[in-house]
C-alpha cells in the first residue's frame, strides 16, 4: 500500500508539473516578482544582537534602564595622540571640526578641548556658572601648551572624558541624539557625514584621527555586513558552478542550476522582506545558504535525467521518472536539512527564532524550485548530446568507490581504531573548549574601525559601556551625603579594576562644584562635608542643569543614580569573574534593605545572551537529533537503525568540538549554529545509504556484504559529489573578514567532509558488525515511505505510466 500510494503520488505530481508547465512557470514568476517587491521592508540591524528573551530578567533591568536614561550607546569619541594639535593652525581645524559636527541635528552636544567649559563661582548674587576654558578666539601656541597644562593639572573632572589618565592623548565626546542612535538616520551621519570630515581634518593637518564609540562601531560592522552578503552570494554562485560544471561539463546544466538558486536567493530576501524581519550577522548568511544547499538539489535531479536519457533516450518518460524516481529522496534530505535549521525556532531568541524560521521556510522553497524549474526547462530543450552524458562514466569515481569498499571489505578493524582514537581526542578537546561573549571577537581585525577600538582600549580602557543603577528607594535620595558617599567607594573600587574605565556619575559634579566653591583648587576635587554642602548649596540653584552632561546621571525625581563605566573587550569567563568580585563589594556598600542595585548595558546584556545561547545549544541540537531520529523511525520502523544512523552522523559532530577546543575557536553566538546545521545536512547521506542499503537486503535474499557493497558503490558517488559541493560551498564564508563567520564555514565545512566520510566508511563498517542484530525481516521492516524504487516498483512505474499513455 506503501508503495502505490508513494510512487502513485509522485506520478501525479510528475503529470501535474509536466502538463501545466506554463502555468506553473507564470506562477513561480508572480511569486518572485510579489517577493521582490517586499525587499523594501527588509531593515539592516542598526543594533547589537539582543540574544535575550524578551522576558529574561536581565532584559528587563536592561529596558527599565533605558525606561528612565535613554540609550546609553549614543558616544561617538574621536581621539588624537599628537602634541601638533596645539599647534595654532591645527587646534583652530579641531575647533572648526568640532563646530561642525554640533551643528548637525543628529548630535546633541559635543565636549572637546577647543570648546571645553569651566566651571567658575561668582558672587553678588552667589553662582555657579559654566564658562569658555579656553577665552582667546585665537590662542598662541604658548597660550595653548598652558592650557593643555592646565587641563591636565586642575582639571580632574575631565579626566577619562576629554583627556587619558594613561598619556596625553585628547578625546573629544560626540554625544548623538538618542532617538536616532538605533535608526537609519544615524549611519547616515557616520558614513555620510563623520567620516567625511574627519578624512578632510587629516588631510589638512596631518594628524591621524582615531574615532570609536558603540554608534560608530555598530555603524561600519553593519555596513561590513551589507557589503559581505553580495560577496558571498557572488562567492557561492561562482564556486559551486564551477564545481558543478567539472562534474557534468555542462554549460546549459551549470546555467539551469544558477537560474533555479539565484531564484531561490530573491525569495529568501522576499521572505525575510515579508516578515520585516532584520539583516542581522545571522539571516545575511541565508541566501548564501540557499545556495550551497540548493546546487545538491540541482545535481540530483540532472544526474537522474541524465541517466534515463542514457538508458531509453525518451524525454517525456525521463523527465516524469525524474520527478517520480528523485521525488522523494529530495523531499527527505531537505526536510531532514530543514529540521536542522528549525529547532532554533524553539528558543526564546528572537535573533535565532527569525534565522530559523528564514532559513527551514527557503530550504523546502528551493526543493519546490528545483523540482518544478528543472524538469520544465528540459521539456523545452533538445535532448542531451553524447559528450553531456560522459561524466556518467569517470573512472576517477570508480577508483574512489573502489577505495572505499576495500576499506570495508579488509580495513575494518583500522575503521574503529581510528574512530575511537578520534573519539577520545575529541572529548579531551571538549574539555578544552571556552566560551566567548566578546562583542569585538568577531568584527574584522584588519578593518580600521577595530584597529582604533584597541586604542581607546590602551588609551581610555574601554569603549562599552557597563552600567550600575542605584535605586536609592526615595525622592532625592541621590543627593544625600550618605548615598553620594556610597558611590564614590564603588567607583574607586571600579576604577582599581583594569578591565574597567574611571567611572562617570553625579559624584564627579558634586566633587567639582567643592572645586569650583573653593576657587578651581585640583585640591579641593572632593565630596563635600555637611557642613560645606550648606555652603555651596546656595551657589547652585541658579545652576542651570541643561548645561552639564552629566545631568542625563540622574533622574529628575533624584532617586535613581547611573555609575558608568566603560569595558574593555573581555569574554565570558572574565565577565564573570568580574561580577564575581563586584557583587560582594557592591553589597556590602549598598544595604540591601536600603537600596536596589543592579548591573546592566550593551556589553553586559552580551556577554549574558551568549551563556544563554550555550545553555540552549544542548537543547537545541538534541530537538534536532530527536526529531530527525523520529523521521527516521517513520520511514525506516527500525529502532535499532536508528541507533546505527545517528553513530556515524554524531561522530563528526564531537570531532568539530574537540577540534574548536585544540584549535583555541571559542562557542559563540555564530559558532553555535555549527552543529545543528551540520547535523542536518550530514544525516541525509545516512538516509541515502540506509534506503539503498534496505533495498540490496531485500533483492540479495538478506545477504549483509553483497548488501552492502552495492549500496556503497550505488550511493557512494552521488554522496561524493552532494559532499564536495557543500564542502567548497561552505568554505566560500571562510572569505568573510567576521572571524565567526570564517569559523562558521570552516567548521561546517569540516564536520561534512567527516561525515561524508564517516556515512561512507563506518556505517557499512558497523552493517557489516553487527549483521546478526539488524540484518533480518523482522528489523529490517517494510519502510513507511519508500525513497529508492525497487525492480517491482519499477515494474508499477511501467504499468502506471503505460495506462496514462492509453488515455
Amino acid at each position: 500500500m506503501a508503495k502505490i500510494f508513494s510512487f502513485g503520488f509522485w506520478n501525479s505530481i510528475a503529470r501535474l508539473i509536466l502538463r501545466n508547465r506554463i502555468i506553473i512557470l507564470l506562477l513561480i514568476i508572480a511569486t518572485t516578482v510579489f517577493l521582490s517587491t517586499q525587499w523594501k521592508n527588509m531593515r539592516f540591524s542598526y543594533t547589537e544582537a539582543n540574544l535575550l528573551p524578551d522576558d529574561h530578567e536581565d532584559n528587563i533591568a536592561y529596558n527599565e534602564f533605558l525606561d528612565k536614561f535613554g540609550e546609553e550607546g549614543n558616544l561617538v569619541l574621536l581621539g588624537v595622540k599628537d602634541s601638533t594639535l596645539f599647534k595654532p593652525e591645527n587646534f583652530e581645524a579641531w575647533k572648526e571640526l568640532t563646530k561642525t559636527l554640533e551643528a548637525y541635528p543628529a548630535v546633541d552636544y559635543a565636549i572637546s578641548v577647543s570648546n571645553l567649559q569651566q566651571l567658575k563661582k561668582f558672587e553678588d548674587p552667589s553662582r555657579f556658572e559654566m564658562v569658555p576654558f579656553i577665552t582667546e578666539d585665537n590662542p598662541t601656541e604658548e597660550e595653548l601648551q598652558q592650557y593643555q597644562d592646565q587641563l591636565y593639572n586642575e582639571l580632574p573632572f575631565y579626566e577619562n572624558l576629554v583627556y587619558s589618565s594613561h598619556s596625553n592623548t585628547l578625546q573629544s565626546a560626540i554625544y548623538l541624539n538618542k532617538e536616532i542612535v538605533n535608526s537609519k538616520e544615524r549611519k547616515t551621519f557616520v558614513i555620510d557625514e563623520l567620516q567625511p570630515l574627519i578624512a578632510n581634518f587629516e588631510e589638512k593637518t596631518g594628524i591621524d584621527v582615531k574615532v570609536s564609540g558603540m554608534p560608530y562601531i555598530r555603524t561600519l560592522n553593519s555596513q561590513n555586513i551589507i557589503d559581505e552578503i553580495g560577496l558571498f552570494i557572488l562567492a557561492a554562485l561562482g564556486v559551486t558552478s564551477l564545481i558543478f560544471f567539472f562534474f557534468f561539463r555542462s554549460i546549459r546544466a551549470t546555467i539551469i542550476s544558477m537560474i533555479t538558486v539565484c531564484i531561490g536567493v530573491m525569495w529568501a530576501f522576499g521572505v525575510i522582506g515579508l516578515f520585516n524581519y532584520e539583516i542581522t550577522v545571522l539571516t545575511a548568511l541565508i541566501p548564501p545558504l540557499i545556495i550551497v544547499i540548493g546546487i545538491p538539489n540541482c545535481i540530483f535531479l540532472i544526474n537522474k535525467y541524465q541517466q534515463e536519457i542514457k538508458k531509453h533516450g525518451n524525454q517525456a518518460k525521463s523527465l516524469q521518472r525524474v520527478i517520480t524516481k528523485v521525488g522523494n529522496a529530495t523531499l527527505m534530505t531537505n526536510i531532514t536539512t530543514a529540521s536542522g535549521f528549525a529547532t532554533f525556532i524553539l528558543t526564546d531568541s528572537t535573533l535565532l527564532k527569525e534565522f530559523g524560521i528564514v532559513a527551514s521556510i527557503n530550504i523546502v522553497a528551493i526543493f519546490i524550485l528545483s523540482l518544478l524549474i528543472i524538469p520544465i526547462i528540459y521539456s523545452y530543450m533538445n535532448l542531451p548530446r553524447r559528450k553531456h552524458l560522459k561524466h556518467l562514466n569517470k573512472r576517477w569515481i570508480g577508483g574512489f568507490v573502489n577505495w572505499m569498499e576495500q576499506m570495508v571489505r579488509h580495513r575494518r578493524i583500522s575503521i574503529y581504531i581510528t574512530s575511537i582514537i578520534l573519539l577520545v581526542a575529541s572529548i579531551i578537546g571538549i574539555y578544552t573548549i571556552k566560551i566567548s561573549g566578546s562583542l569585538l571577537e568577531d568584527m574584522p581585525e584588519e578593518a580600521e574601525f577595530f584597529q582604533d577600538i584597541k586604542f581607546f582600549e590602551e588609551e581610555f580602557d574601554g569603549v562599552m559601556p557597563l552600567e550600575i543603577l542605584v535605586d536609592t528607594k526615595r525622592k532625592n535620595g541621590v543627593l544625600k551625603p550618605a548615598t553620594l558617599k556610597r558611590m564614590e567607594e564603588l567607583e574607586n573600587h571600579l576604577a582599581e579594576i583594569p578591565e574597567l574605565s574611571q567611572p562617570i556619575s553625579i559624584t564627579r559634579l558634586v566633587k567639582y562644584s567643592k572645586q569650583a566653591f573653593y576657587n578651581g583648587d585640583a585640591q579641593y576635587y572632593q565630596l563635600p562635608s555637611s557642613q560645606e554642602q550648606n555652603f555651596i548649596m546656595p551657589y547652585t540653584k541658579g545652576f542651570s542643569s541643561n548645561e552639564n552632561l552629566l545631568t542625563s546621571y540622574i533622574d529628575s525625581t533624584g532617586r535613581y543614580a547611573r555609575i558608568t563605566t566603560y569595558m574593555k573587550d573581555v569574554g565570558t569567563d572574565k565577565m564573570e569573574e568580574l561580577e564575581e568580585d563586584l557583587w560582594p563589594q557592591i553589597n556590602k556598600i549598598f544595604p540591601q534593605e536600603r537600596y536596589e542595585i543592579s548591573m546592566t548595558g550593551k556589553a553586559f546584556i552580551f556577554q549574558k545572551g551568549t551563556n544563554y545561547l550555550v545553555k540552549n545549544l544542548i537543547i537545541s541540537l538534541s530537538l534536532a537529533i530527536l526529531l530527525i531520529a523520529i523521521f527516521m523511525a517513520w520511514m525506516f520502523r527500525s529502532f535499532r537503525m536508528i541507533i546505527v544512523s545517528l553513530v556515524p552522523n554524531l561522530l563528526p559532530l564531537l570531532v568539530t568540538a574537540g577540534m574548536m577546543g585544540f584549535l583555541g575557536v571559542p562557542i559563540k553566538p555564530s559558532t553555535i549554529l555549527v552543529f545543528s546545521i551540520a547535523f542536518g545536512i550530514s544525516v541525509d547521506d545516512t538516509i541515502h545509504f540506509l534506503a539503498k542499503y534496505r533495498q540490496e537486503l531485500k533483492a540479495n535474499n538478506w545477504k549483509i556484504k553483497r548488501s552492502v557493497y552495492a549500496a556503497l558503490r550505488e550511493t557512494g558517488v552521488s554522496m561524493f559529489y552532494t559532499s564536495i559541493v557543500l564542502f567548497f560551498g561552505f568554505s566560500v564564508f571562510m572569505i568573510s573578514s567576521f572571524g565567526g563567520t570564517v569559523a562558521l564555514g570552516g567548521l561546517v565545512s569540516a564536520t561534512l567532509l567527516f561525515a561524508m566520510l564517516a556515512n561512507l566508511l563506518l556505517l557499512p563498517s558497523l552493517l557489516f558488525s553487527l549483521e546478526k542484530n539488524i540484518a533480518n525481516k523482522e528489523v529490517m521492516k517494510e519502510p513507511a515511505m519508500k525513497i529508492i524504487e525497487t525492480e517491482e516498483d519499477e515494474a508499477e512505474i511501467e504499468k502506471e505510466e503505460s495506462k496514462n499513455s492509453e488515455r
